[in-house]
C-alpha cells in the first residue's frame, strides 16, 4: 500500500467561475488559475500522483502548455487516474479537506462525490470530501482564496 498527499490553492476573483470537485458552484467568485482552477480536483491529482511516484500535477499538465488553458480538471483526473492503472495501482480510498470561507459547500458534497468516484473508478464509500472555513484569518478567511486538500492510499492490481 502506498500513500499520497496533495495540496492545493488558488485565489478568488470576481468573473471566473468557481468549480470544486468537479461541480460548478454557484458564486460570484472563482479561482483564479491557468484551468479551471478547480483546486479539489488538483490537489487529488496530486495525492495519486504522487502515491504512485509520478511527481506532481505540474509536470504532467504544466500552465506554461496552451493546451490545458481553461481545460476541465475532470480531465486531468481522468489522465491521472490512467496513468495510476498504468502503473499497476488502484485507488483504496480519497480524503479531502477544503477550506473556503464562503460558499458553504455541504449541497454540493453528494454531487463531488458522485462526479469524483465515477472519474476514479471507485465507490462513494471510498472518498470523504469535508469543507472548513477559516475563521475569518488569512486570505481564506476574507474569501480571497481557497486550499484544498487531499490524501489517498493506493495498491497494486
Amino acid at each position: 500500500m502506498r500513500i499520497g498527499f496533495g495540496y492545493d490553492s488558488h485565489r478568488l476573483a470576481e468573473g471566473r467561475k468557481l468549480v470544486l470537485g468537479g461541480v460548478e458552484i454557484p458564486f460570484e467568485k472563482g479561482c483564479v488559475a491557468h484551468s479551471d482552477g478547480d483546486a479539489l480536483i488538483h490537489a487529488i491529482c496530486d495525492a495519486l500522483l504522487g502515491a504512485a511516484g509520478l511527481s506532481d500535477i505540474g509536470s504532467h499538465f504544466p500552465d506554461t502548455d496552451n493546451q490545458y488553458k481553461d481545460i476541465d480538471s475532470r480531465i486531468l483526473l481522468e489522465k491521472v487516474v490512467q496513468l495510476i492503472h498504468n502503473q499497476g495501482y488502484k485507488i483504496n480510498n480519497i480524503d479531502t479537506t477544503t477550506i473556503i470561507e464562503k460558499p458553504k459547500l455541504a449541497d454540493f458534497r453528494e454531487q463531488m462525490i458522485q462526479t469524483l468516484s465515477t472519474i476514479m473508478q471507485i465507490s462513494p464509500s471510498q472518498m470523504a470530501i469535508k469543507a472548513k472555513t477559516n475563521e475569518k484569518l488569512d486570505a481564506v478567511g476574507a474569501g480571497d482564496a481557497v486550499v484544498c486538500y487531499a490524501v489517498c492510499t493506493i495498491e497494486n492490481i
